[in-house]
């Protein structure tokens, strides 16, 4: 549940305002907070900021992130920032399950929750960032596209994935029987993945393929995709 605002408070009926976010809908790490906050049904805004403007390096953006890198989180005083952290908070403060937490969760749980959190930032993503940026982004930006790079880290992806097909032989999720931000958190890179001629590597991972169909059946997956175009927004002009 969200609200799109040009950068002013809007004060919703009830004691709190709700949360803000910074940053632009088609980036994969806004993404993965927006996923987070539709599945806890929290309140939230989205503050629109252009990346082609330099909006993250302006002064007050490097007053909350000095990295200059988006999406920040911003919850009354607390003010926060990496997207894994925030989603990590956000099912903390409202849907602690989703970390294998609260009501049926455990010590075991949330620990292979982090696991496949960590497995998804260093494994997952380190693979397949570097195809998405000289498949997608070079292309549009008028950059080289590096087939040597591309190949290596798809060779690499298919070791990752043949990992996942393992796991997920034998467990419905990542982490267990229930879906968590271990599983959620891969969506927001994969959506672009899938839209890259390098798709089809997935079908050899029938399990894979399974688990990443179920994600993208939710309709909280949907929601957030509506705003992300398999090009980043390059093709139509809507660059943020």
């Amino acid at each position: 549940m969200y609200q799109q605002s040009a950068g002013q408070i809007q004060l919703q009926e009830g004691p709190m305002a709700p949360m803000k976010v910074y940053g632009w809908v088609v980036s994969p790490w806004m993404a993965r907070v927006l996923v987070a906050l539709e599945e806890a049904g929290a309140e939230y805004e989205v503050v629109p900021m252009s990346r082609s403007g330099g909006d993250h390096r302006r002064p007050e953006y490097l007053a909350r992130n000095p990295f200059g890198e988006i999406p920040v989180l911003e919850d009354g005083d607390l003010t926060l920032y990496q997207s894994r952290a925030i989603a990590r908070y956000i099912f903390r403060k409202y849907k602690p399950e989703l970390l294998g937490l609260g009501e049926g969760g455990s010590l075991e749980e949330s620990a292979m929750v982090d696991m496949w959190l960590g497995v998804e930032a260093h494994q997952h993503e380190a693979a397949v960032r570097p195809i998405l940026w000289h498949c997608i982004i070079n292309k549009f930006e008028g950059r080289d596209r590096d087939q040597g790079v591309v190949d290596e880290s798809v060779r690499k992806l298919e070791k990752v994935l043949e990992v996942y097909e393992a796991r997920l032989s034998g467990s419905r999720y990542l982490a267990g029987d229930r879906i968590s931000l271990a599983d959620l958190s891969h969506f927001s890179n994969m959506r672009y993945f899938m839209a890259t001629e390098y798709a089809g590597v997935v079908d050899a991972y029938p399990h894979v393929k399974a688990w990443w169909e179920a994600l993208l059946a939710r309709p909280t997956v949907q929601k957030v995709m509506a705003g992300m175009p398999p090009d980043f927004g390059f093709g139509s002009g809507n660059i943020p």
